[in-house]
């Protein structure tokens, strides 16, 4: 069972590692059943490749959203 702030912990080594990748657009967190997991969102489905499944034993998911423009 992933605690929160072990989940927050990785959300947070995740986000500088991607900070300034263009297929990353948002790392969070989620709720999955009864456990934390870090959820990155992505502008293509290529940059899911780049994204681990884990870190320090906290599940990682991806999402495909597209590209994020202004309103």
């Amino acid at each position: 069972m992933t605690d929160r702030a072990s989940a927050r912990a990785a959300k947070d080594a995740l986000a500088s590692r991607f900070a300034a990748d263009p297929g990353v657009a948002a790392v969070g967190l989620a709720r999955q059943a009864a456990d934390y997991v870090v959820r990155v969102d992505l502008t293509e489905p290529g940059a899911g490749a780049r994204v681990p499944a884990d870190v320090d034993g906290v599940r990682v998911v991806t999402h495909v959203i597209g590209t994020v423009r202004a309103l």
